[in-house]
């Protein structure tokens, strides 16, 4: 409800804000922009229009060096047609995580990429495309984990042995998901605890520099670190 959003930024209601996982066309940042909201993103900014972004307070993990070091293990393992399911293009955290892939394997096949929507049934959708076009893929990396979860699925539903006949990398290290799959899944882990503690302290900071007319704080970009399971 973005008119509702807009009238209570607007009101005066608080004094700051963080906004997460935007997407191109998300009209939240000029909400902010008009009501003169102090902001900080959880992501990159990569929206329609966005200023420069050394201008815009925001905390990020690694998209691209976690997915970088993701296919660098599974190409290391001896895969030789690792997969990609990406996620909604209009995110950074997609393209940024799809960039790494490319950067790991610069002619990639373009039939090795399937889009997803960082869900588990558009992951499991994804993974059907997946072994139609490239019935020899023998590695997926996932963008998040709920994607990797339903590629999971429909792989033991075919029959293919993880990580035998095909290894599995996800995103995220999601609690609920990472470690609860049969096998357990290797994936790339983001401080999403940290990170939420980064854009508080942000925006903290801004708002008292702000007071004292100072510049706003500088972006901060995490660290990642992949965590190997058993599904590869």
């Amino acid at each position: 409800d973005y008119d509702r959003i807009a009238r209570y930024l607007a009101g005066g209601h608080v004094d700051g804000a963080l906004a997460f996982s935007l997407h191109t066309d998300d009209p939240i940042p000029e909400i902010t922009r008009r009501a003169g909201m102090p902001t900080v993103y959880g992501g990159r900014p990569g929206w329609t229009k966005a200023p420069d972004h050394r201008a815009v307070p925001y905390v990020d993990a690694d998209n691209r060096g976690g997915a970088r070091e993701a296919v660098r293990y599974l190409r290391d393992l001896g895969r030789r047609r690792i997969a990609h399911i990406a996620g909604p293009r209009d995110q950074t955290s997609a393209t940024d995580r799809l960039d790494g892939y490319r950067d790991v394997l610069l002619d990639e096949d373009p039939a090795l990429i399937a889009e997803g929507a960082f869900t588990e049934e558009s992951g499991a959708r994804a993974m059907v495309t997946l072994l139609e076009r490239c019935p020899g893929l023998d590695a997926v990396f996932a963008a998040n984990d709920l994607m990797a979860s339903g590629a999971l699925r429909v792989l033991k539903e075919r029959g293919i042995a993880v990580p035998d006949e095909v290894a599995l990398v996800g995103f995220d290290d999601m609690d609920s998901v990472a470690g609860v799959t049969d096998p357990p899944l290797t994936t790339v882990q983001q401080d999403i605890e940290g990170q939420g503690r980064l854009m508080a302290r942000l925006l903290l900071r801004g708002l008292d520099r702000e007071r004292e007319g100072e510049e706003a704080p500088a972006s901060v970009i995490t660290p990642t670190t992949l965590v190997r399971r058993a599904s590869a």
